[in-house]
């Protein structure tokens, strides 16, 4: 468990006793709680059973489950979801892949902190929906992942696991979801075996046995496995807040908005019983309980049962409204744990403890920095503020700085209610390479990510970059306080008033375009723009492409006087003669030193600020595609970057809002495209719609992307004619990505005019083929061009839906051109211009 401790000396002694207190931080309850948060960390203290849920992503967990453990009983309880959500569509931006899986990361984080649990992953991949556990096991490479959720049971050492999803025969609706249990079950079994993945034992992971795994079944009806099962309550208040689980859940779950959760959040629940069923598939089988058998005392850690009455006398004897009187009887505590011999929950539990008495003694750290963002070889001005409340004598002696093996004396007696300041400054260690979570450090396979070093597997986040850490002395003993350095952003939202450190290079940069699309041998300008995050960088800007392309020229000089400054640079790239795909490189060179990273920054008022720092990279496709028409208006849905797309082929591109979509300002226009889910997130499109469809009458063309069966639509209409797209989400997608296509009308125009479509167009798709095809249509006005199904499913006909309209042309297109035309498929780039050029 970490020990690390959120600044919160200007949150008051009560937030920062509920971050210093929980297995996750937790949120600041109100003031004047400080003493039941130590008393039930007491008794958490007290109780060594363990609890580990496993499902496959983020928002499969049951938080009431989490609170329910970890709150109500007091157990160590952690979530493992298999993937970060990277395939997934979000609801609140235009971030997609490993920048929606980061913020998503962050979501399961907030979501922890509200229901006490702590939070684990595997290095897999959420490539998208699935409908078989063999797909996903195939493409997260089964190995892998086994070996991922072993570290993680040899790591937190859980008693019970419960996995959300059912083994088969069962399924879990999405073949993700049902390899998660699979993977649970056949981990279970390894764990406790020193020959299955002896890397992690040599690491010093010993072999753990949990007692017993289940399932957590749902509803009332029968169940398709079969073996023992009971029902266990999971209802209940927390001890603190008097808060029913079930209200604290919803909040938890709201904690996923861009899966489109937020509302949970408000809505409150009942503390009466809430019976859940465990079904058996490995192990032990409960009779009673899902911790039937298992030894949750001290007992289990030899020589730990002589901490028992210690433990019990120090919380009958806990004064609510003297906290530091219990200081002799903890320290007594941390002297019995410290004689202890080695055992692998003891140096959780001494974090634990030191965090108890810490918090018994009103003990508030808190260090900042003028500015989060820091260059490597920079001073760092660190401002180090210590309040002690009780009286208790408490000797601050030193504040250590690991990174630099550095320190800084301070030695003098605390005076409660006083504010200690020290300020120093320390250089960042010249080699500290730039912020970047750590799974995306290195590039990995489709289906996992490449870690390195392996001990980082399982966890997070990243370590903190700069660590801090307090040295007290109390009582004899040695009390250590990790912190890390924060700037306090004033106004900004609860989630992003703390900035923390991150490592950045003296200059950021970026393409204009993330995919640059050539003609065969054609030449065209690329530009990069340099940030300068610092003044004076004067060098030069290099850009480098694979052989078969030319780039001139080989260096441009740079010069950035001030920081912020920016500048846009342009070479000139000629491309080969044969369609090919590659990526341009663009670094900069400074005083000998080498540059190469962009800045991406997801701001999302709920989450901190998170900053990614990739390669600076762009992919450059060489394809032969023609158009014809030369301005597109586009109306944006729920976020995407097919506008982007859209004019890499060559059109001139304006955005429009629902005010927009009358025949007179569509004037000019070749074609209009709907973003997707337009139909579900934007509101003035319903009365807009008479007015495109009077457009398309008049000769426009629409091409209307995907909406979501499970979302609000609204408007009832989806086109000029009846069209449907109710039904099971399941039922209407092809997740396969190399499904076989058939053309339906191989002399329709969208498969000939102006680029000739064929088979070798719908290779090298990436995730699927596309999702939420129309149920129903008016086959006498819409014409379906293309068939296409998951293996052993009966083909779909309604991806690609055309209807002539008067003069005009719509589409509705459930293919994900959204994902197809940003990876550079050239497929789809020929047939999307097909589809803006209709009618031209």
């Amino acid at each position: 468990m970490s020990a690390a401790i959120t600044p919160r000396s200007r949150l008051g002694l009560a937030g920062l006793v509920a971050a210093l207190c929980w297995a996750a931080p937790a949120p600041a309850h109100a003031e004047g709680t400080a003493a039941p948060v130590i008393l039930e960390d007491l008794r958490r203290f007290a109780n060594t059973g363990t609890v580990l849920h496993v499902a496959a992503h983020p928002d499969d967990e049951n938080t009431q489950l989490i609170s329910a453990m970890a709150r109500g009983r007091g157990y160590r309880t952690a979530y493992l979801s298999l993937t970060r959500g990277d395939g997934g569509q979000n609801e609140s931006g235009p971030e997609f892949g490993e920048k929606l899986g980061l913020a998503r990361t962050q979501e399961l984080l907030a979501a922890r902190q509200l229901d006490g649990g702590r939070q684990f992953f595997t290095r897999a991949i959420d490539y998208g929906y699935s409908k078989s556990p063999e797909e996903a096991l195939r493409i997260w490479d089964h190995d892998t992942v086994l070996g991922d959720v072993v570290r993680v049971i040899r790591t937190f050492r859980p008693d019970v696991i419960i996995t959300r999803f059912p083994i088969p025969p069962g399924s879990g609706g999405h073949g993700q979801h049902t390899a998660s249990a699979m993977l649970a079950v056949e981990a279970f079994k390894l764990a406790g075996d020193p020959t299955a993945f002896p890397e992690q034992i040599t690491a010093g992971l010993p072999p753990w046995q949990a007692k017993r795994i289940g399932w957590n079944g749902w509803g009332s009806g029968a169940s398709p496995l079969s073996g023992p099962s009971i029902q266990f309550d999971i209802g209940g208040t927390d001890p603190v807040t008097g808060e029913p689980f079930s209200t604290l859940a919803n909040r938890s779950r709201g904690m996923h908005k861009t899966q489109g959760l937020g509302s949970f959040a408000a809505r409150t629940g009942g503390a009466g019983p809430n019976m859940q069923t465990f079904q058996l598939l490995a192990g032990d089988a409960p009779t009673a309980d899902i911790m039937d058998g298992v030894d949750t005392t001290w007992n289990r850690v030899p020589g730990g049962a002589a901490l028992i009455p210690l433990i019990d006398e120090a919380i009958a004897g806990f004064k609510p409204t003297d906290p530091a009187a219990s200081i002799p009887s903890l320290l007594a505590i941390r002297t019995k744990l410290d004689a202890l011999p080695a055992h692998p929950l003891l140096q959780e539990k001494r974090a634990d403890l030191d965090r108890i008495i810490t918090a018994c003694l009103g003990l508030m750290v808190e260090t900042t920095v003028p500015n989060a963002e820091v260059v490597p070889g920079e001073q760092i001005p660190l401002h180090h503020e210590v309040q002690l409340s009780a009286s208790t004598p408490v000797r601050w002696v030193a504040v250590r700085y690991p990174s630099t093996q550095g320190d800084l004396k301070v030695r003098t007696f605390l005076k409660p209610g006083e504010v200690t300041v020290r300020e120093t400054q320390q250089v960042l260690p010249v080699a500290t390479p730039p912020s970047q979570p750590y799974w995306l450090r290195e590039t990995g396979t489709p289906g996992a990510f490449k870690v390195y070093p392996p001990s980082l597997i399982g966890t997070p986040e990243n370590p903190t970059e700069f660590p801090v850490e307090f040295i007290f002395e109390v009582g004899g003993k040695a009390l250590v306080v990790t912190d890390q350095p924060v700037q306090i952003i004033p106004g900004a939202s609860e989630a992003q008033q703390y900035r923390r450190l991150s490592v950045i290079p003296p200059v950021s940069l970026g393409f204009a375009h993330e995919l640059e699309v050539f003609q065969p041998e054609a030449t065209k300008a690329v530009t990069v723009e340099a940030t300068a995050a610092r003044a004076g960088l004067v060098g030069s800007l290099q850009l480098r492409a694979p052989a078969g392309w030319k780039v001139t020229p080989a260096g441009l000089p740079l010069n950035l006087l001030a920081a912020g400054d920016k500048v846009s640079l342009t070479f000139q790239v000629t491309a080969p003669a044969a369609p090919t795909s590659a990526t341009l490189d663009a670094t900069v060179t400074i005083g000998g030193s080498t540059y190469g990273t962009e800045r991406f920054v997801i701001n999302y008022r709920h989450l901190p600020v998170l900053l990614l720092q990739p390669p600076a990279r762009a992919k450059a496709v060489v394809l032969e595609v023609q158009t014809r028409g030369h301005r597109v208006g586009y109306l944006p849905g729920a976020g995407d970057s097919t506008a982007e797309s859209i004019a890499q082929l060559g059109y001139e591109v304006v955005t429009l809002t629902g005010a927009d979509l009358t025949p007179e300002k569509l004037t000019g226009l070749d074609a209009v495209v709907l973003g997707v889910r337009a139909f579900n997130d934007r509101t003035d499109l319903a009365s807009a719609l008479p007015g495109l469809l009077a457009w398309v009458e008049s000769g426009g063309t629409v091409i209307a992307q995907y909406n979501r069966p499970d979302r609000k639509l609204n408007t009832g209409q989806l086109g000029p004619y009846a069209l449907s797209i109710e039904g099971r989400a399941p039922e209407l997608r092809v997740t396969d990505e190399t499904a076989p296509v058939t053309f339906l009308t191989p002399d329709h125009p969208v498969l000939n005019i102006p680029n000739k479509i064929t088979a070798a167009d719908f290779e090298n798709w990436v995730q699927e083929r596309g999702a939420y095809f129309p149920s129903k249509w008016d086959e006498s006005r819409y014409t379906a061009i293309l068939a296409m199904n998951d293996p052993g499913e009966t083909p779909l006909r309604s991806s690609l839906l055309v209807a002539r309209h008067g003069q005009g042309w719509y589409v509705y297109t459930g293919l994900s051109f959204f994902r197809q035309l940003p990876a550079g498929n050239p497929g789809a780039h020929r047939l999307f211009a097909n589809l803006l050029s209709l009618g031209k």
